[in-house]
Protein backbone atom coordinates (compact mmCIF):
# COMPACT_ATOMS: atom_id res chain seq x y z
CA UNK A 1 0.00 0.00 0.00
CA UNK A 2 1.32 3.75 -0.77
CA UNK A 3 1.53 6.25 1.73
CA UNK A 4 0.10 9.66 1.75
CA UNK A 5 3.25 10.61 2.83
CA UNK A 6 5.59 11.41 0.15
CA UNK A 7 8.43 10.34 1.95
CA UNK A 8 7.22 6.87 2.13
CA UNK A 9 5.41 6.61 -1.18
CA UNK A 10 8.31 6.12 -3.25
CA UNK A 11 9.72 3.62 -0.92
CA UNK A 12 7.72 0.46 -2.70
CA UNK A 13 5.57 -0.40 0.28
CA UNK A 14 2.72 -2.59 -1.18
CA UNK A 15 0.81 -4.52 1.69
CA UNK A 16 -2.48 -4.12 1.22
CA UNK A 17 -4.25 -5.89 4.36
CA UNK A 18 -2.72 -8.17 6.76
CA UNK A 19 -0.07 -8.38 8.54
CA UNK A 20 3.38 -9.70 6.85
CA UNK A 21 6.50 -11.89 9.12
CA UNK A 22 9.65 -10.95 9.43
CA UNK A 23 11.42 -13.03 6.28
CA UNK A 24 13.05 -10.48 4.29
CA UNK A 25 13.28 -13.00 1.72
CA UNK A 26 10.19 -15.09 0.97
CA UNK A 27 9.37 -16.01 -2.42
CA UNK A 28 6.38 -15.10 -4.62
CA UNK A 29 3.07 -17.26 -3.61
CA UNK A 30 -0.09 -17.37 -5.12
CA UNK A 31 -2.15 -14.86 -2.82
CA UNK A 32 0.72 -14.01 -0.96
CA UNK A 33 0.54 -9.93 -0.05
CA UNK A 34 3.92 -9.39 0.70
CA UNK A 35 5.21 -11.18 -2.40
CA UNK A 36 6.71 -8.02 -3.67
CA UNK A 37 9.20 -6.94 -0.53
CA UNK A 38 10.74 -4.21 -1.33
CA UNK A 39 13.74 -4.86 1.18
CA UNK A 40 14.47 -8.28 0.20
CA UNK A 41 17.87 -9.68 0.02
CA UNK A 42 17.64 -11.46 -3.82
CA UNK A 43 17.54 -8.86 -6.81
CA UNK A 44 13.87 -8.10 -7.80
CA UNK A 45 12.95 -5.17 -10.67
CA UNK A 46 12.35 -1.82 -8.65
CA UNK A 47 13.90 -2.13 -5.49
CA UNK A 48 16.58 -0.05 -4.71
CA UNK A 49 17.81 -2.01 -1.72
CA UNK A 50 18.58 -5.26 -3.51
CA UNK A 51 21.76 -6.59 -3.42
CA UNK A 52 23.58 -10.15 -4.41
CA UNK A 53 22.92 -12.56 -2.41
CA UNK A 54 26.29 -13.90 -1.65
CA UNK A 55 24.79 -16.76 0.01
CA UNK A 56 23.79 -18.17 -2.90
CA UNK A 57 27.67 -19.70 -3.69
CA UNK A 58 26.82 -22.09 -0.38
CA UNK A 59 24.03 -23.62 -2.28
CA UNK A 60 26.09 -25.28 -4.57
CA UNK A 61 27.99 -28.61 -3.17
CA UNK A 62 31.76 -29.10 -3.90
CA UNK A 63 32.13 -32.97 -4.99
CA UNK A 64 33.71 -35.08 -2.66
CA UNK A 65 32.35 -33.00 0.18
CA UNK A 66 29.57 -32.89 2.74
CA UNK A 67 26.70 -31.14 2.03
CA UNK A 68 26.60 -27.49 4.23
CA UNK A 69 23.25 -26.51 4.82
CA UNK A 70 23.25 -22.00 3.05
CA UNK A 71 23.70 -19.64 5.80
CA UNK A 72 20.85 -17.42 6.27
CA UNK A 73 22.26 -13.40 5.48
CA UNK A 74 22.68 -11.37 8.69
CA UNK A 75 19.99 -8.77 9.49
CA UNK A 76 22.36 -6.51 10.90
CA UNK A 77 21.68 -3.03 9.27
CA UNK A 78 17.73 -3.74 9.20
CA UNK A 79 15.30 -0.76 10.79
CA UNK A 80 14.20 -1.79 13.94
CA UNK A 81 11.24 -0.26 16.52
CA UNK A 82 14.35 1.20 18.84
CA UNK A 83 15.51 2.85 15.46
CA UNK A 84 12.46 4.75 15.04
CA UNK A 85 11.70 5.22 18.68
CA UNK A 86 15.22 6.57 19.04
CA UNK A 87 15.27 9.00 15.44
CA UNK A 88 11.36 10.04 16.45
CA UNK A 89 12.53 10.99 20.30
CA UNK A 90 15.33 13.18 18.64
CA UNK A 91 13.55 14.92 15.97
CA UNK A 92 10.93 15.55 18.36
CA UNK A 93 13.12 16.94 20.94
CA UNK A 94 15.06 19.10 18.96
CA UNK A 95 11.76 20.57 17.79
CA UNK A 96 10.46 21.31 21.28
CA UNK A 97 14.56 22.37 22.32
CA UNK A 98 14.33 24.99 19.61
CA UNK A 99 10.44 25.92 20.19
CA UNK A 100 11.67 26.76 23.89
CA UNK A 101 14.42 28.71 22.60
CA UNK A 102 11.90 30.95 20.95
CA UNK A 103 9.40 31.25 23.61
CA UNK A 104 11.95 32.58 25.96
CA UNK A 105 13.93 34.96 23.84
CA UNK A 106 10.66 36.32 22.13
CA UNK A 107 11.45 35.74 18.74
CA UNK A 108 9.29 37.94 16.44
CA UNK A 109 6.97 36.81 13.95
CA UNK A 110 8.30 37.99 11.44
CA UNK A 111 11.82 35.98 11.82
CA UNK A 112 9.26 33.19 12.93
CA UNK A 113 7.09 32.91 9.71
CA UNK A 114 11.24 33.47 8.29
CA UNK A 115 11.85 29.95 9.74
CA UNK A 116 8.79 28.48 8.85
CA UNK A 117 9.55 29.35 5.39
CA UNK A 118 13.18 27.37 5.68
CA UNK A 119 11.87 24.52 7.59
CA UNK A 120 8.63 24.06 4.50
CA UNK A 121 11.68 24.39 1.88
CA UNK A 122 14.03 21.65 3.48
CA UNK A 123 10.66 19.44 4.04
CA UNK A 124 10.34 19.34 0.82
CA UNK A 125 13.73 18.60 -0.33
CA UNK A 126 13.27 15.53 1.88
CA UNK A 127 10.57 14.37 0.77
CA UNK A 128 11.62 14.19 -2.63
CA UNK A 129 15.27 12.96 -1.92
CA UNK A 130 15.40 9.23 -2.22
CA UNK A 131 17.59 8.60 0.44
CA UNK A 132 17.32 9.79 4.35
CA UNK A 133 19.60 12.82 5.44
CA UNK A 134 20.06 13.27 9.07
CA UNK A 135 21.28 16.43 9.11
CA UNK A 136 18.74 17.68 6.43
CA UNK A 137 16.09 16.18 8.88
CA UNK A 138 17.32 17.86 11.99
CA UNK A 139 17.64 20.94 10.41
CA UNK A 140 13.73 21.24 9.37
CA UNK A 141 13.23 20.17 12.75
CA UNK A 142 15.26 23.07 14.15
CA UNK A 143 13.44 25.41 12.16
CA UNK A 144 10.23 24.10 12.56
CA UNK A 145 10.56 24.61 16.04
CA UNK A 146 11.72 28.27 16.03
CA UNK A 147 8.28 28.92 14.11
CA UNK A 148 6.09 27.01 16.62
CA UNK A 149 7.72 28.61 19.48
CA UNK A 150 6.98 31.88 19.16
CA UNK A 151 4.06 31.59 16.81
CA UNK A 152 2.68 29.79 20.07
CA UNK A 153 4.30 32.32 22.28
CA UNK A 154 2.11 34.75 20.49
CA UNK A 155 -1.21 32.85 20.62
CA UNK A 156 -0.79 32.20 24.40
CA UNK A 157 -0.31 35.68 25.13
CA UNK A 158 -3.73 36.45 23.44
CA UNK A 159 -5.31 32.89 25.06
CA UNK A 160 -3.71 32.07 27.65
CA UNK A 161 -2.73 28.41 27.96
CA UNK A 162 -3.35 28.04 24.79
CA UNK A 163 -0.30 26.31 23.90
CA UNK A 164 -0.33 23.71 26.61
CA UNK A 165 -4.13 22.28 25.71
CA UNK A 166 -2.20 22.48 22.10
CA UNK A 167 0.46 20.13 23.10
CA UNK A 168 -1.86 18.06 25.60
CA UNK A 169 -4.07 17.80 22.49
CA UNK A 170 -1.46 16.28 20.66
CA UNK A 171 -0.82 13.95 22.68
CA UNK A 172 -4.15 12.60 23.70
CA UNK A 173 -4.49 11.96 19.71
CA UNK A 174 -1.51 10.18 19.14
CA UNK A 175 -1.66 8.09 21.89
CA UNK A 176 -5.75 7.31 20.96
CA UNK A 177 -4.54 6.28 17.38
CA UNK A 178 -1.48 3.91 18.84
CA UNK A 179 -4.10 2.30 21.13
CA UNK A 180 -7.02 1.67 18.08
CA UNK A 181 -4.06 1.07 15.56
CA UNK A 182 -2.65 -1.80 17.58
CA UNK A 183 -5.43 -3.30 18.85
CA UNK A 184 -6.91 -3.25 14.70
CA UNK A 185 -9.60 -0.99 15.90
CA UNK A 186 -8.48 1.02 12.99
CA UNK A 187 -7.44 -1.18 9.81
CA UNK A 188 -5.29 0.67 7.32
CA UNK A 189 -6.89 -0.77 3.80
CA UNK A 190 -6.51 0.24 0.60
CA UNK A 191 -9.84 1.64 1.05
CA UNK A 192 -8.66 3.48 4.34
CA UNK A 193 -5.68 5.21 2.35
CA UNK A 194 -7.88 6.50 -0.89
CA UNK A 195 -10.56 8.46 1.86
CA UNK A 196 -8.14 9.53 3.59
CA UNK A 197 -5.94 10.93 0.36
CA UNK A 198 -9.38 12.49 -1.09
CA UNK A 199 -10.13 14.13 2.20
CA UNK A 200 -6.88 15.42 2.58
CA UNK A 201 -6.71 16.88 -1.33
CA UNK A 202 -10.06 18.40 -0.68
CA UNK A 203 -8.74 19.81 2.80
CA UNK A 204 -5.73 21.42 1.45
CA UNK A 205 -7.61 22.84 -1.96
CA UNK A 206 -9.88 24.30 0.27
CA UNK A 207 -7.69 26.15 2.79
CA UNK A 208 -5.59 27.20 -0.79
CA UNK A 209 -8.85 28.97 -1.68
CA UNK A 210 -9.16 30.74 1.57
CA UNK A 211 -5.69 31.73 1.80
CA UNK A 212 -6.40 33.37 -1.99
CA UNK A 213 -9.19 35.09 -0.48
CA UNK A 214 -7.87 36.64 2.37
CA UNK A 215 -4.93 37.77 0.29
CA UNK A 216 -6.24 39.61 -2.38
CA UNK A 217 -9.94 40.51 -0.89
CA UNK A 218 -8.87 41.05 2.87
CA UNK A 219 -10.67 39.56 6.45
CA UNK A 220 -10.91 36.30 6.70
CA UNK A 221 -11.18 35.32 2.93
CA UNK A 222 -14.27 32.48 2.79
CA UNK A 223 -14.49 32.64 6.61
CA UNK A 224 -13.19 28.87 6.99
CA UNK A 225 -10.25 29.88 9.58
CA UNK A 226 -13.16 31.80 11.86
CA UNK A 227 -15.91 31.49 13.55
CA UNK A 228 -18.20 28.44 13.27
CA UNK A 229 -16.70 27.13 9.98
CA UNK A 230 -13.22 27.87 11.33
CA UNK A 231 -14.26 25.24 14.13
CA UNK A 232 -15.26 22.87 11.60
CA UNK A 233 -12.41 22.79 10.08
CA UNK A 234 -10.22 22.97 12.83
CA UNK A 235 -11.77 19.66 13.87
CA UNK A 236 -11.95 17.92 10.65
CA UNK A 237 -7.95 18.95 10.11
CA UNK A 238 -7.21 16.98 13.46
CA UNK A 239 -9.45 13.97 12.40
CA UNK A 240 -7.37 14.13 9.01
CA UNK A 241 -3.96 14.66 11.23
CA UNK A 242 -5.12 11.56 13.49
CA UNK A 243 -5.81 9.59 9.83
CA UNK A 244 -2.08 10.60 8.86
CA UNK A 245 -0.81 9.12 11.83
CA UNK A 246 -2.51 6.07 11.29
CA UNK A 247 -1.07 5.79 8.05
CA UNK A 248 2.70 6.38 9.26
CA UNK A 249 2.14 3.41 11.71
CA UNK A 250 0.98 1.17 8.95
CA UNK A 251 4.36 1.85 6.63
CA UNK A 252 6.40 1.80 10.59
CA UNK A 253 5.33 -1.42 10.66
CA UNK A 254 5.58 -2.22 6.89
CA UNK A 255 8.95 -0.95 6.73
CA UNK A 256 10.16 -3.28 10.18
CA UNK A 257 8.38 -6.52 8.73
CA UNK A 258 10.20 -6.43 5.48
CA UNK A 259 13.89 -5.70 6.75
CA UNK A 260 13.78 -2.21 5.80
CA UNK A 261 17.63 -0.40 6.37
CA UNK A 262 18.33 1.24 9.28
CA UNK A 263 18.41 4.54 7.22
CA UNK A 264 14.64 4.32 6.82
CA UNK A 265 14.28 4.86 10.69
CA UNK A 266 15.05 8.46 10.05
CA UNK A 267 11.96 8.69 7.31
CA UNK A 268 9.65 7.43 9.67
CA UNK A 269 11.04 10.17 12.39
CA UNK A 270 10.29 13.04 9.68
CA UNK A 271 7.01 11.21 8.42
CA UNK A 272 5.46 10.97 12.41
CA UNK A 273 6.91 14.56 13.06
CA UNK A 274 5.04 16.29 10.39
CA UNK A 275 2.04 14.81 11.03
CA UNK A 276 2.55 15.63 14.97
CA UNK A 277 3.24 18.85 13.97
CA UNK A 278 0.09 19.18 11.63
CA UNK A 279 -2.12 17.90 14.72
CA UNK A 280 -0.47 20.76 17.07
CA UNK A 281 -1.13 23.34 14.67
CA UNK A 282 -4.68 22.15 13.97
CA UNK A 283 -5.01 22.27 18.05
CA UNK A 284 -3.55 25.46 18.36
CA UNK A 285 -5.89 27.28 15.75
CA UNK A 286 -8.97 25.47 17.47
CA UNK A 287 -8.31 26.63 20.73
CA UNK A 288 -7.68 30.19 19.41
CA UNK A 289 -10.87 30.64 17.84
CA UNK A 290 -12.74 28.93 20.43
CA UNK A 291 -11.22 30.83 23.39
CA UNK A 292 -10.89 33.77 21.57
CA UNK A 293 -14.79 33.91 21.48
CA UNK A 294 -15.42 34.31 25.09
Amino acid sequence: MRSSNPVFSRRGFSRAGGYAGFDAQQQPQAGNPYASNPYAANPQAGNPYAQPNPYAAQQTQTPGQPYTAPQAPPSAGRMTMDDVVARTGMTLGLVVVTAAVAWLTGLSLGLALGAGLVAMVLGFVQAFKRKASPALILAYAAFEGLFLGALSNYVNQWVNGAAMQAVLGTMAVFTAVLVMYKTRIIRVTQRFYRFVMAAAIGFVLLMAVNLLFAAFGGGDGLGFRSGGLGILFGVIGIVLGALFLALDFKQVEDGIAYGAPKEEAWLSAFGLTLTLVWIYMEFLRLIAILQGDN
